[in-house]
């Protein structure tokens, strides 16, 4: 038996729910997985390199791509267009690598929706939403990380929970403790994943 393609990861958790940690986590523990470098019109940050951050385009750019339907899914955030390619992570899926996507659960939404309609997206999809123990939980998190204001704080915490509320879309729930654990649970789901009959390919027919 073997596994021709690879995985589609989405990754999907509340803003400081630590999906970018995770992804981090099994990118450095596993040279095939790839985490998918998006598309934004917004330009490029001090220390960030075109195709290695994001991939930086102009709003022209990005609006024929959108008419043309490339992306895999998009939004728009505080004016400026964020989005994944479609034919970039289908390559990498038929190379046989793992493509993490770290995404908010509007853009988990438009990936379903898109795979419910492609075979192949749909054999390759699975969805993980990483869930806080509780909101205070988060509330934590965020004041940690030092870089939100009292005000940021508190509308994250309220968008935090109506995307915590959606968890049931989800393939899977992973409710987040360690760094260490949450990558133990997220590759435990992974190698279950890899034995799905749908994902099996036999060189002859087996009955």
């Amino acid at each position: 038996m073997s596994v021709k393609e690879g995985l589609l990861i989405v990754l999907s958790s509340p803003s400081g729910g630590g999906k970018t940690t995770a992804c981090e986590q099994l990118m450095a523990a596993d040279p095939n997985v790839l985490r998918s470098v998006s598309c934004t019109t917004r330009p490029p940050r001090r220390g960030e390199a075109d195709g290695e951050h994001y991939h930086f385009l102009a709003r022209e750019e990005f609006e024929k791509r959108l008419a043309r339907d490339e992306f895999l899914e998009w939004a728009q955030v505080h004016g400026q267009y964020y989005g994944t390619l479609r034919k970039t992570v289908e390559d990498l899926l038929a190379a046989g690598r793992d493509v993490v996507l770290t995404i908010d659960v509007q853009g988990a939404a438009q990936v379903r929706k898109l795979a419910a309609g492609d075979a192949r997206l749909s054999r390759a999809l699975v969805t993980i939403f990483l869930m806080p123990p509780s909101l205070k939980v988060l509330e934590q998190r965020l004041k940690q990380r030092g870089t939100d204001a009292h005000e940021s704080i508190a509308r994250r915490l309220a968008e935090a929970k109506r995307e915590m509320a959606q968890w049931r879309a989800y393939d899977y729930v992973v409710v987040t403790g360690t760094i260490k654990e949450d990558h133990r649970n997220i590759r435990t789901i992974m190698e279950a994943e890899r034995f799905r009959s749908t994902r099996a390919q036999f060189p002859e027919v087996v009955e």
